[in-house]
C-alpha cells in the first residue's frame, strides 16, 4: 500500500509538472495539455486500429527479443567454452555495442524487407546484452561446487539444473531486465523510421507529419505503459522462482 500511495504521488507530481509546462508554453502544437492526451488515448482505445497497431509491433518486437535472446545465450555457451571462439566473436560484439542503431536501421532498410526491419533492430539490441552477462554468469560458475556435486553422485543433468542454472539464472534475468525496454524503443523507432502499416511506429510518423501533437503524445504515452507492462510480464516469467533457488 506504501509504495502504491508513493507511485501515485509521484504521478501527480510530474502530471503537475507538465501542466505547468504546458500552461507556460501556452502552444498545445507544441505541448499539449494532460487532459487532453489522455482524452485521446481514452478515443484511440475504442478504435479497433489501435489495439491491431499495438498487436503488430508487440509481434515484431517480442520476435526480435526472442531471436536475439535465444542467439545470445548460444554464443554465450560456446565463446565461455572456447578462448579461441571468444576472441573470433568479440569484434562483432564491439562493433553492435559502438554502432549507433540508426545506422543499423539504415542498413536493414537497404536489406530487408519493411515489416524485418523492426525485428532486425530488436535483435541486434537484445543479442550483445543477453550475450555478454550470459556469459559473465557462465564463466563465475563456482568449480569446486561442482565438483562436490560429481563426488556425490550427481548426473551432467542434475549438476547442470542444481548448480550450473541457478548460478547463470540471475546474470540472465539481469540481462533480459536491460534488454527489453531497449528492444521495445529499438523497434519503434525502427517502425517511425521505416513506417510498415498498421503499426506503433507508422502511427507516430503520420502524427509528426500532420502536426498532431495530441496524437503523437498519446502514442507515446502508450508506448511507455506497454513497455513497463511487458518488461514487469517477462522479468516476472523469467525471474519466477528465483529467490527460491537463491
Amino acid at each position: 500500500m506504501k509504495k502504491a500511495g508513493l507511485t501515485l504521488v509521484i504521478t501527480l507530481f510530474w502530471l503537475l509538472v507538465w501542466q505547468i509546462v504546458y500552461l507556460s508554453v501556452g502552444q498545445s502544437i507544441l505541448v499539449p495539455s494532460p487532459l487532453a492526451v489522455f482524452e485521446r488515448l481514452f478515443e484511440f482505445c475504442t478504435e479497433k486500429s489501435f489495439w491491431l497497431s499495438i498487436a503488430t509491433s508487440l509481434l515484431r518486437v517480442l520476435s526480435g527479443l526472442l531471436i536475439g535472446t535465444l542467439l545470445g545465450a548460444v554464443l554465450a555457451v560456446l565463446t565461455s567454452g572456447s578462448r579461441f571462439l571468444k576472441m573470433l566473436f568479440a569484434p562483432a560484439l564491439h562493433i553492435i555495442k559502438a554502432t549507433p542503431i540508426a545506422s543499423f536501421i539504415i542498413l536493414a532498410i537497404l536489406w530487408l524487407s519493411v515489416e524485418n526491419v523492426p525485428i532486425f533492430t530488436a535483435v541486434l539490441i537484445v543479442l550483445p546484452t543477453v550475450w555478454a552477462n550470459t556469459e559473465k554468469g557462465i564463466l563465475s560458475v563456482d568449480k569446486d561446487l561442482i565438483q562436490m556435486g560429481k563426488a556425490f553422485g550427481l548426473s551432467r543433468a542434475e549438476v547442470f539444473m542444481r548448480i550450473k542454472l541457478p548460478s547463470v539464472k540471475p546474470y540472465f534475468v539481469a540481462a533480459l531486465n536491460s534488454a527489453v525496454g531497449m528492444a521495445w524503443k529499438a523497434g519503434i523507432a525502427a517502425e517511425v523510421i521505416c513506417p510498415y502499416r498498421d503499426s506503433i511506429g507508422s502511427a507516430l510518423h503520420e502524427s509528426k507529419i500532420t502536426f498532431e501533437t495530441v496524437d503523437t503524445f498519446a502514442w507515446t504515452a502508450a508506448v511507455v505503459v506497454l513497455s513497463i507492462v511487458l518488461e514487469k510480464l517477462i522479468i516476472g516469467i523469467t525471474s519466477g522462482g528465483g529467490r527460491k533457488n537463491a
